[in-house]
């Protein structure tokens, strides 16, 4: 705790977040609300909940584009491909596999989904017009896509 005596509370949450996180949760620990920077608490902890929230989004996208790229160019499938893909996947489903973060998946999938087209388009020679205008997967299709091992070497 030396470091609240050292610096004010609102100093230290400007110039050492991680210090200010760890006063944060020793104030609480030691039950001393009254010290606790409760208004900048309430701010780190919306960021913190909107971070979670696009990071969810990224990963939809990211893993829906190179299943699209996986799909509609069968000859450039590739192992990173693959692992692009299942490392989505996996980190989807520790993040948004339940609670308020799979509400928000299942929610962005098809904004998630129109994003991943736009990728889709700039990474290859292919149109919009080459994507299914919808998703067609759901988001528990999603958590569970496996791919076949690419041929390459």
């Amino acid at each position: 705790m030396t470091t609240v005596e050292a610096l004010p509370l609102e100093t230290l949450y400007q110039q050492d977040e991680t210090a200010w996180l760890e006063a944060m949760s020793e104030l609480i620990r030691m039950r001393q609300f009254d010290a606790v920077d409760f208004t900048n608490l309430a701010e780190y902890l919306t960021d913190m909940a909107a971070r979670d929230r696009r990071e969810v989004r990224s990963r939809l996208s990211t893993l829906l584009m190179h299943l699209l790229k996986w799909e509609y160019q069968p000859n450039k499938r590739s192992r990173s491909w693959r692992t692009t893909v299942l490392n989505q996947r996996q980190e989807l489903a520790v993040l948004a596999s339940q609670g308020v973060l799979r509400v928000h998946a299942i929610e962005v999938v098809d904004a998630a989904y129109q994003d991943a087209v736009e990728l889709a388009v700039s990474d290859t020679k292919l149109h919009l017009e080459d994507f299914p205008a919808e998703c067609p997967y759901s988001f528990d299709q999603l958590l569970v896509i496996d791919l076949p091992v690419a041929d390459d070497a």
